[in-house]
């Protein structure tokens, strides 16, 4: 045997070669060198004569019971059979070994450019020895791992491929067993580590080449020891081999650049077309795919999360229940949802012991924090307590740049917890994780003790209402109003203060008034104001009521605190569009008025506004129109042209003959509102964009779309920076947009627009909502444009049902979408029900118009023109109709806008007058959206 320099006449090195037992094991040499050795032409070679042997003589001589751990006597006479084993071509034969827990997951979905990515590596990039694929617990990353092992054993064969769980030391060890039995592997000595042993193995040549997928990588101390602790990581039992390529999955960011710095894979929840296909090759029963707006509703709720999808599944087979009535389930109280989202399934994918429940595999991971990182889990108590998006870095307890703080947000956002927003100092967290959070914290801190800290650390930092702090109490707002409705029970100063900050500021804001009062009943008035003005009417008129019962029954009818207070539930009450409620308590209270106020009192004229927009809102546009003209007049005298609130009063007088159909007046009005507030505020000022919206819809009327477009377009992306994307106001906007496309022969975006509109409102709002039928209404009339003429009846005849329902008969909302239902009845060939239901809306507004009003004299017109394509069709014998001329209730007009101006905005006198003496700085806001068809 020829001589290697470095192994002492050895062609390989022990470990390879020698078991190293000294009473049962002697060495042969062969005449061949290293390049040789092991390839035999057949059986009557020499060489394989004496290997063989050699081999049968120590089988047969040998006791090996006992003497050789893991090992058999029948495993090493099997081996024995396989020395010889050589391939045609001469060169040596590695078969390879596949150590995997799980069979291939035939419901795999997506993520193939993931999958393709770590191929990549794996084959083309020399460098790349060792990859981290990192993401949120349930996004998948255990799967796409599965992917890649067995796409590496169907493409390279050569590859071994062992798969080793680090959930604990006992997976681990067990997993590194099971590589032994399955290579061979034996210790060199025999107090050896086994893990050591199967670590030299991987790191000699003959292993081969190898895949190790590590998986589960989350705790950071199992991996790389404690200093406390002599006991060594995991991470000191991996190989590290040219041959060899390691995948390593974890939660943390931290761990995947210790475990390959240069080399991170991240992973994020599904696409939407990844998660709907997940979710159909999740379901055996495919109809239940056939409620489109369900499947899309749920993958909206669970954020197109894999587990989370599976976990929905799993429930809506086992209890076979619609995904209709899984949401419902899912929407329901916040324990409901979590408690959904805790139930466990199977899954043979995931691991036997394993939580496959969406949420309790976050809680693990809550756990490691609160051990490793205390401040980072407090960090997590005060952001369950908020909202989970937009979390500003400078509204967390503690040290804003302190060394504390910086590292306990980098452990959150590398559990991928939180997510950075860009380069922003803000935050964001998934719904699920936020959720999670909630149910963590009621199991392992005092609720009530955590809501107080809370309380107590927003009333401290809240800003005051100085116009410097806008953009702060603008970024805070949403958090405390989160906190506030959630703690309605909770008797606390702190939380007290914090809503009359909250107040201050919103008035500041121009979204509301009220009193500058102390005492508790004014706080939770202010509250629940700031509620209705978020769009949550809901929570905020039974708070509103509460207090007016209060004080309808300890103080007298001219007391200035009752008035205020029954003010504002009549501004709730219109917010709500329950209207004639909001009518009868302000016209209750004009009635009494002159014994409280004087003509030029700023609160008499706060009063009026309120009631004209309440007319306004109710169809009765000629009551608004009169008590605005008296306000304007007054102010004018008072206050002076360039005063915020008399220029509040001509935006909603404009608003105001724009419905009534007197456009040119609007647009003089409107322009010189949007002139004076350019002068006045920023571009993104709320003020200044409420009268550029306006005067766009005006614009829009009169004929000028391209102008109209251009504001629109203006508006929608300033207010997409400030508000989510739900937020009535953001989805009003578009609204109208969308109908200026139309107008402007955008077909397609338009009907893109409407109907993600109507599938965010759907939601968010029951099905009798204004906003809602609104966007209802207005959909078909694109829909006809665009020639589904069957889309649109079916669409209208259920906007009819409900706007019947809901309104009463002379309401123009009602009146327009009858108009617009006959019209596309007559564009159906359904002549006879176009014209019935179009001699109504006539008779009707005969009733309530009068003979010059422009929406009676379109019906007219286009009953008219259907008696005589009636009479056409007739004398022609034809069932044909010819309607493509026949007029829609808003044609030309601005179909079917929604009115988002301030209209809470009042016309107060001089600031800082008590009570709501600065309503005229407020503005009509997001919650206060009217259709105004017609």
């Amino acid at each position: 045997m020829s001589g290697v320099k470095g192994l002492s006449g050895k062609v390989v090195d022990d470990f390879s070669s020698k078991l190293d037992h000294p009473k049962i094991e002697t060495v042969e040499s062969i005449d061949a060198n290293h390049t040789q050795m092991a390839r035999c032409s057949d059986k009557s070679d020499e060489s394989y004569r004496s290997i063989a042997g050699v081999i049968k003589n120590f089988l047969k001589n040998t006791n090996l019971t006992g003497d050789l751990p893991l090992q058999s006597a029948a495993h090493m006479q099997q081996e024995a059979s396989s020395v010889a084993g050589h391939s045609q071509g001469g060169t040596q034969a590695t078969t390879a070994v596949y150590c995997i827990p799980f069979l291939q997951n035939r419901g795999f979905t997506g993520r193939r450019e993931k999958v393709k990515e770590l191929e990549e590596k794996l084959y083309t990039d020399r460098d790349c020895r060792k990859v981290s694929l990192v993401g949120l617990g349930g996004v998948g990353k255990t799967q796409v791992a599965l992917e890649l092992a067995y796409a590496v054993k169907a493409q390279r064969a050569e590859y071994s491929i062992f798969w080793v769980p680090a959930v604990s030391g006992e997976t681990f060890e067990q997993s590194y067993r099971d590589i032994a039995a399955k290579c061979s592997v034996t210790q060199s000595q025999t107090n050896e580590d086994l893990r050591d042993s199967v670590r030299r193995y991987l790191n000699s040549s003959s292993a081969g080449k190898w895949l190790l997928i590590v998986d589960n990588c989350d705790d950071e101390s199992l991996l790389f020891g404690e200093k406390s602790n002599a006991a060594r990581g995991l991470v000191a039992y991996l190989p590290q081999n040219e041959n060899g390529f390691t995948l390593f999955t974890t939660r943390h960011r931290k761990i995947a650049v210790s475990l390959a710095p240069n080399y991170i894979v991240g992973i994020q929840e599904m696409s939407q077309q990844e998660a709907e296909t997940f979710l159909e090759r999740s379901l055996s029963q495919q109809d239940l795919l056939d409620d489109r707006t369900a499947v899309i509703e749920l993958l909206h709720e669970l954020v197109c999360l894999p587990l989370a999808i599976a976990q929905a599944a799993a429930y809506i087979k086992t209890m076979q229940i619609s995904i209709r009535d899984y949401l419902s389930r899912l929407r329901g109280t916040e324990q409901d949802t979590v408690s959904l989202l805790s139930r466990e399934f199977y899954d043979d994918t995931r691991y036997t012991a394993s939580n496959n429940a969406v949420a309790s595999t976050w809680l693990i991971s809550f756990e490691h924090i609160r051990q490793s990182d205390p401040f980072a889990a407090d960090l997590l108590m005060f952001m369950s307590c908020v909202e989970n998006k937009a979390i500003p870095h400078s509204m967390l307890p503690g040290k804003e740049h302190s060394e504390q703080m910086l590292h306990a947000i980098g452990t959150l956002c590398a559990y991928a917890f939180i997510v950075q927003r860009g380069k922003s100092d803000t935050y964001d967290m998934h719904r699920l994780v936020h959720l999670a959070t909630t149910v963590w914290v009621q199991r392992h801190s005092p609720s009530l003790e955590n809501k107080i800290k809370v309380a107590t650390h927003l009333a401290k930092i809240f800003p005051s209402s100085a116009y410097s702090n806008q953009a702060i109490w603008r970024d805070y707002f949403p958090h405390a109003i989160r906190f506030l409705r959630n703690t309605e029970a909770l008797d606390l100063k702190a939380r007290y203060d914090l809503c009359r900050s909250v107040g201050e500021c919103l008035r500041a804001e121009a979204r509301y008034t009220e009193a500058n009062d102390s005492s508790r009943l004014t706080a939770e008035s202010a509250f629940g104001v700031a509620l209705a003005f978020d769009g949550q009417t809901d929570k905020a008129i039974p708070i509103l009521e509460n207090v007016v019962a209060i004080r309808e029954n300890e103080l007298p009818e001219d007391d200035f605190d009752r008035i205020a207070s029954q003010y504002s539930l009549a501004m709730a009450y219109r917010v709500d569009n329950q209207t004639e409620k909001a009518i009868v308590i302000l016209e209750q209270v004009v009635a009494m008025e002159k014994e409280v106020f004087t003509e030029y009192d700023s609160n008499r004229l706060v009063i009026h506004y309120e009631l004209a927009m309440a007319y306004e809102l109710d169809g009765q546009v000629d009551k608004a129109i009169e008590l605005l003209e008296q306000v304007v007049k007054i102010q004018m005298d008072a206050l002076g042209e360039d005063h915020p609130g008399y220029l509040m009063s001509q935006y909603q007088l404009g608003d105001a003959y724009l419905q009534d159909g007197q456009v040119n007046k609007a647009i003089e009005l409107l322009e010189h509102v949007d002139k004076m507030y350019k002068n006045m505020f920023p571009e993104d000022h709320i003020r200044c964009l409420m009268a550029q919206h306006n005067l766009a819809s005006a614009y829009r009327r009169d004929g000028q779309v391209t102008e109209a477009i251009a504001l629109y377009e203006h508006f929608v992306r300033i207010r997409k920076i400030a508000l989510r994307e739900d937020h009535p106001e953001l989805l009003a906007s578009q609204h109208n947009l969308a109908l200026a496309y139309a107008d402007d022969g955008q077909v397609a975006k338009a009907l893109e627009l409407l109907e993600y509109i109507i599938r965010i409102r759907r939601i968010a709002l029951r099905e009798d909502h204004p906003d809602l039928l609104v966007s209802q209404h207005n959909l078909p009339w694109v829909y006809l444009n665009n020639g589904q003429i069957t889309e649109a009846v079916k669409l209208l005849e259920h906007v009819v049902r409900i706007r019947k329902i809901a309104l009463r008969e002379y309401h123009p909302d009602l009146l327009a979408s009858q108009h617009e239902l006959a019209v596309a009845y007559a564009k159906d060939g359904q002549m006879k029900k176009a014209i019935e239901l179009l001699e109504h809306v006539v008779q009707t507004q005969k009733n309530v118009l009068p003979e010059d009003n422009p929406d009676r004299l379109l019906s007219e017109n286009s009953l008219q023109y259907l008696h005589e394509q009636e009479t056409s069709q007739t004398e022609d014998g034809t069932k044909s109709s010819n309607s493509e001329d026949l007029a829609s209730s808003d044609d030309g007009e601005g179909k079917g806008e929604i009115d988002i101006s301030e209209d809470a905005a009042q016309s107060g006198a001089s600031e800082g007058a008590a009570a709501f003496d600065d309503r005229e700085e407020t503005e009509r806001t997001h919650a206060d959206e009217e259709a105004a068809e017609g």
